[in-house]
């Protein structure tokens, strides 16, 4: 018989019909006269009861199972994590809670679990489920995460096509640098215990498979620039590394990024899009993962749905970074305490950011015009001289969640930035090109995927909004 998805089964109101739902158990509790299967598929966070009667189930046992095994020992071998078929009517349901459920003719056991199976249904932390990535998934924490994720997926998609964005496809390795931190992970093919030297102890990659040094990117904004003064408007989304030594609750060694470059775009119209955008997502969330958000507004933040609608109700605050310094140094005054310093011309915190976002203007805060010694080169220059036109979107319990900016578009001032700072660009001549060759004005922002869940789902650690998270010393899956 085919098989009908729990989430489909639980929106039927056609009783007296006969369905066949396959899943995986998430408890099974036994009477004398009836036993209650839990049967989730993760089509969805709720699940479908299996009303058994031992008397009356045909219950088909796993081939290696003992030789004349009854229903009744069959029965018992269905514990939490177990897979099965159930065939049987769907009837509406007494009990409180939900509208329908299976009374079960047949049962075809899959697979059996054992009590050694890690989610057993109990309290487990998450930082003990991260030891099992690879089966946390089922869990209905991580069911929910997940089908969030594809949801903020598919609503990115969704916002740039309808706005006449291209989706480009950013290479994943490349010979440059974007940020200049340096914290790139090398590709080779070279034998690393075997390594040429020049005279001066510096390797030669001329043997290599790419004849130069070769990194996994940091991001696609530099080629992003490329598409956009070509085609308009583009984004690009796609997975980004970082070999930052960083083990918090925020950092990730890869992760995702959305990265929209736009030409003929002003700072305005930057903050424009990055607000618009991220309202975008978090009303799709709304709107496609209610069932999921309101369990996770029960079991991990109990004011994650109220934040959300209110990220729609509120324009997002505006405000310069000067400004930002100033409301900082007098709440120190006024006897705030905070662990890093925030002087001008200091990169802010995340406590800083949070202070501001959650305490001053309890609102979304979009930061502009940063010093310029603490963010990109590529950033267009102010008139003062000591500013740039760059945006940081600061959001609540997250922080930072999008980093933008206008991009300098004219060639001598880009250069006389690279210059100044040192950047390494001998082999980004192509980069250059496009303020030599029909240079216009332009601008983008990067978005970390995993932060946007982390704020969709109010969880409170990165290494928990992607499947299987890559940090120092774990690469494990």
């Amino acid at each position: 018989m085919k098989r009908t998805k729990v989430t489909d089964v639980l929106q039927d109101t056609e009783y007296g019909k006969k369905v066949c739902v396959k899943g995986w158990v998430r408890t099974h509790r036994s009477s004398k006269a009836v036993d209650f299967i839990a049967l989730n598929d993760g089509s969805t966070i709720k699940n479908v009861q299996i009303v058994v009667d031992p008397a009356a189930v045909d219950v088909k046992a796993p081939a290696n199972a003992s030789e004349g095994t009854t229903v009744a020992d069959a029965l018992k071998l269905i514990t939490t994590g177990s897979c099965i078929a159930a065939v049987g009517t769907l009837v509406e349901s007494p009990a409180q809670g939900q509208a329908s459920e299976i009374q079960c003719e047949q049962i075809e056991i899959y697979g059996l679990c054992g009590s050694d199976y890690p989610m057993q249904k109990k309290g487990q932390s998450f930082e003990y489920m991260r030891q099992y990535a690879h089966l946390r998934l089922r869990t209905n924490t991580f069911g929910a995460v997940m089908r969030i994720r594809h949801n903020m997926a598919i609503a990115i998609h969704d916002y740039f096509h309808r706005h006449g964005y291209f989706y480009f496809h950013s290479p994943l390795i490349t010979a440059s640098d974007c940020e200049g931190a340096g914290q790139m992970f090398q590709v080779t093919t070279k034998n690393l215990y075997d390594l040429k030297k020049d005279e001066d102890g510096k390797i030669i990659y001329d043997d290599d498979f790419f004849g130069k040094t070769t990194s996994l990117t940091v991001s696609g904004q530099l080629e992003g620039e490329l598409g956009a003064t070509a085609l308009g408007a583009i984004y690009t989304f796609g997975p980004t590394f970082r070999a930052e030594n960083s083990n918090t609750p925020r950092h990730l060694a890869e992760f995702w990024m959305i990265e929209p470059e736009v030409a003929f775009i002003d700072l305005n119209d930057l903050m424009d899009l990055e607000e618009d955008f991220i309202k975008h997502c978090v009303r799709w969330a709304l709107d496609n993962c209610r069932d999921d958000l309101e369990f996770l507004n029960k079991m991990i933040d109990k004011g994650l749905i109220a934040r959300l609608e209110g990220v729609l109700k509120e324009d997002f605050v505006r405000l310069p970074y000067t400004k930002g310094i100033e409301i900082l140094q007098e709440a120190i005054k006024n006897g705030h305490k905070f662990e890093f310093p925030c002087e001008w011309g200091d990169d802010l915190a995340s406590e800083h950011e949070r202070y501001l976002v959650e305490e001053y203007f309890k609102k979304p805060v979009i930061m502009t015009d940063y010093p310029k010694d603490i963010k990109a080169f590529y950033m267009k220059l102010n008139d003062d001289d000591k500013t740039v036109q760059g945006t940081d979107v600061l959001f609540p319990q997250i922080g930072e969640i999008i980093g933008g900016s206008v991009r300098e578009e004219n060639y001598d001032k880009l250069m006389a930035e690279i210059n100044r700072r040192g950047v390494p660009m001998k082999d980004m001549w192509w980069y250059l090109d496009t303020r030599k060759f029909g240079t216009c004005p332009h601008g983008g922002f990067g978005l970390g995927f995993e932060r946007l869940i982390l704020f969709v789902t109010g969880m409170q650690n990165i290494r928990d909004v992607i499947p299987f998270p890559r940090t120092p010393k774990n690469a494990e899956f």
